[in-house]
């Protein structure tokens, strides 16, 4: 039986992963999955990619398309989640700063370099017509990190999912000034160019058992019961999450690869566009 090593983070929107491996899924088909957490994020997991700790991520499109054509030697095999990612946009609880606009010209607390938190601080920016040349980072590496750096004004706002972070806007760690939507389906799956080389059968049998689990993944009884007592998210706030997000089944959309080149180049985030066979395999 082929083994696939599989990265993502650790949050609600990977659940119908760990559902196929505590069910045995993946292994009665004929793939042993296993499945690491990375909550530094997609900076991580592109890294992880590149050593080959890795043979698969469940990771962020910017970022991922971004390395890739920094020459992170993977490509996209698949779209997982085709809805945008709410990005929160939150500051300290106790901090002066109470609107967006306030936050031009401070620092954003990010996880690393390449992360989703520190590329969709540009999106953000160039929304808000701040000067991209003036952004300012402070690397955290996770959500303590970032607990911790804003507590301490090292940073003084911080980017992450809306949903995985509204239990610290609850207890008045953080507070939510404003969310950001990415402009393109939020998570892919990416796997390494020798993982395709070499175990493209295995890959496949992995996508059939995942497609199966999400397509009809909202539908399942009490899913929004389960999600909120794993995840420890209040049940309506996991309803609502439900209701916007969508897996994929299906390949990115040549249109979805422009859209964030076109993204990344007017950030000066990457120097050029690539073809879309550098950055997707299609099993």
């Amino acid at each position: 039986m082929k083994t696939i090593r599989v990265g993502g983070v650790p949050e609600h929107f990977n659940l119908p992963w760990h559902l196929c491996i505590e069910n045995d899924k993946f292994k009665n088909a004929g793939v042993n999955v296993i499945w690491k957490d990375f909550p530094e994020g997609t900076g991580a997991m592109c890294k992880a990619l590149r050593s080959g700790e890795i043979d698969v991520a469940v990771i962020l499109t910017e970022g991922v398309i971004r390395d890739i054509i920094n020459s992170n030697p993977s490509k996209i095999i698949q779209t997982y989640i085709a809805s945008p990612l709410i990005w929160g946009i939150h500051v300290d609880a106790r901090s002066k700063y109470k609107d967006i606009q306030d936050l031009e010209g401070t620092k954003a607390a990010i996880s690393r370099e390449g992360s989703g938190s520190h590329l969709m601080a540009y999106v953000n920016a160039q929304h808000k017509n701040w000067d991209l040349n003036k952004l300012d980072f402070e690397i955290i590496n996770n959500l303590e990190g970032a607990i911790k750096a804003l507590k301490n004004d090292d940073a003084q706002y911080f980017m992450w999912e809306h949903f995985t972070t509204k239990p610290l806007v609850d207890d008045c760690t953080f507070r939510l000034v404003a969310d950001c939507p990415t402009p393109w389906p939020c998570f892919v799956i990416a796997a390494t160019d020798e993982c395709i080389k070499n175990e493209s059968e295995a890959l496949n049998l992995m996508l059939q058992v995942l497609n199966a689990e999400t397509e009809n993944f909202k539908l399942q009884k009490n899913i929004d019961i389960q999600l909120s007592e794993r995840y420890q998210q209040k049940l309506e706030d996991i309803r609502k999450w439900l209701d916007l997000t969508r897996w994929s089944q299906t390949q990115i959309s040549e249109e979805d690869l422009e859209i964030v080149q076109k993204n990344l180049i007017d950030l000066n985030l990457i120097n050029k566009k690539v073809a879309i066979e550098n950055l997707t395999h299609d099993l």
